[in-house]
């Protein structure tokens, strides 16, 4: 219904913005085209398949189908138009198609943010029971219970002996021969089953032959974590249904793309910005010292290089770092401290807004950084990385990430280098805009920030 009235505004729109108040003069025809487009617009989203369950409310998958289905609809009307030799106005397709795709993406996004407040709030979450071993239950309620835009809460637990329980967890509900008596008692929504031994292909099976009569969801958890779901494709081979997982791309056209947007978007915001470039390199130097700080940082492939950001401590920081090491606030490599006394007046709110940051966009130009990428490390982090966590130094470190919309100085050392590996593996043009929108919401809110 949203698309057919977001199909039917932009399509008016387009009319009175291209014809005036009297669409009829230029060409009859316009006002069957404007009230057919709603209808082709939707048959295209769904030839996208942008309403199949698993494509919405979850990642940027969603917001790609829409805008591959405003091309694809934009290119149909043109050899339409072309074949029939009917004379459209560029000007009508040039303002209707991208105020359409537009359009849908946006009412997406805004129904999206509002339902994953009131997920947030335990509000109209999807009720699961959870299937599988103790400690896989455990891990998998932990997770869901600290990221709920899955929409999905645990309410119940079917364990393999009747004698395990989970202290402070949902409640047990029995083993897995209970799991329909189960969801009965406690009215749930799905069942999730985590990978055990103990439930082969044949119980599976007759699970979902019991599930079926009450019309219960049931889902499969594969034992991959992080890894986004167009880089997946189930096969069946013979009946045995093979998880295949390709490989991320990271190089080629992709990272030209990635490149080159880059680069436009920081001259574009570096011009824009310059006036308060200046405002703020001023404040900076009301307290001794220069106002734009530099650190060697390690970029892509280990190179290091010279990070710039405006100064928001007093220069003797680095000295006086040693005697407030007991203090620190976080684990892992990083320090932080939420009152760090190194911290200048300025320097307090420069942080709290992120504005601190904003002389990176040169090392964006420069091409040692990206808009959107890990967290740029020291050289003494990287030293002490194990195998797996220098997966991150194959990608540009950037000036946001994942790290920064998700809590920023609040998160884990083990949560930052789990989001930073995430977008190492599932990187693409849609979650690099999806990031540089959820950062603005971030800066505004200056939750972890300190």
């Amino acid at each position: 219904m949203l698309d057919l009235v977001v199909g039917l505004g932009s399509a008016l729109a387009a009319l009175s913005l291209r014809f005036g108040p009297d669409p009829t003069e230029p060409n009859h025809a316009y006002i069957w085209i404007t009230f057919g487009l709603p209808f082709a617009w939707i048959a295209t989203l769904s030839l996208n398949r942008a309403y199949e369950a698993r494509h919405l409310l979850v990642g940027t998958d969603e917001y790609a189908r829409v805008f591959r289905s405003g091309l694809a609809l934009t290119a149909a009307l043109a050899l339409i138009s072309f074949a029939v030799n009917l004379r459209l106005a560029r000007g009508y397709l040039l303002i209707a198609m991208p105020l359409m795709t537009l359009a849908g993406i946006a009412v997406r996004y805004v129904f999206r943010q509002r339902l994953h407040r009131a997920w947030a709030r335990g509000h109209r979450l999807q009720r699961v029971v959870l299937v599988g071993p103790r400690q896989a239950v455990i891990d998998v309620t932990r997770r869901l219970r600290r990221e709920r835009r899955h929409g999905l809460g645990v309410v119940g637990a079917c364990l393999p002996h009747p004698t395990d329980r989970l202290t402070g967890l949902p409640p047990v509900l029995g083993t897995f021969h209970d799991v329909g008596r189960a969801v009965a008692e406690v009215g749930a929504d799905a069942v999730i089953v985590l990978s055990c031994p103990e439930i082969d292909g044949v119980a599976l099976r007759r699970m979902a032959w019991q599930l079926e009569r009450d019309d219960i969801d049931l889902i499969v958890a594969s034992t991959l974590v992080d890894v986004a779901g167009d880089r997946t494709t189930i096969r069946p081979v013979d009946g045995l249904p093979l998880l295949h997982v390709e490989h991320p791309r990271l190089r080629g056209g992709r990272r030209l793309v990635k490149n080159v947007f880059d680069w436009v978007v920081a001259a574009v915001l570096l011009i824009l910005l310059s006036p308060v470039l200046l405002v703020i390199a001023a404040l900076v130097r009301l307290t001794p010292g220069p106002a734009i700080f530099r650190q060697e940082r390690v970029g892509r492939g280990g190179k290091p290089f010279q990070i710039y950001k405006f100064r928001t401590m007093y220069v003797d920081a680095e000295a006086r770092l040693a005697e407030l090491r007991d203090l620190n606030e976080t684990d892992g490599e990083l320090f932080k401290m939420r009152q760090d006394p190194r911290v200048t007046p300025h320097g307090r709110w420069l942080r709290r807004l992120s504005l601190d940051e904003l002389p990176q966009l040169v090392n964006v130009l420069k091409g040692d950084m990206s808009l959107v990428g890990p967290r740029p490390p020291l050289a003494r982090e990287v030293a002490n990385y194990p195998s797996d966590m220098r997966r991150r130094l194959v990608v540009k470190p950037g000036l946001t990430g994942l790290w920064q919309v998700s809590g920023r100085s609040d998160l884990s050392w083990e949560e930052s280098i789990r989001l930073d590996l995430s977008y190492v593996e599932n990187w693409s043009l849609a979650m690099d805009l999806a990031i540089l929108t959820r950062t603005l919401t971030a800066v505004v809110r200056s939750s972890g920030a300190y």
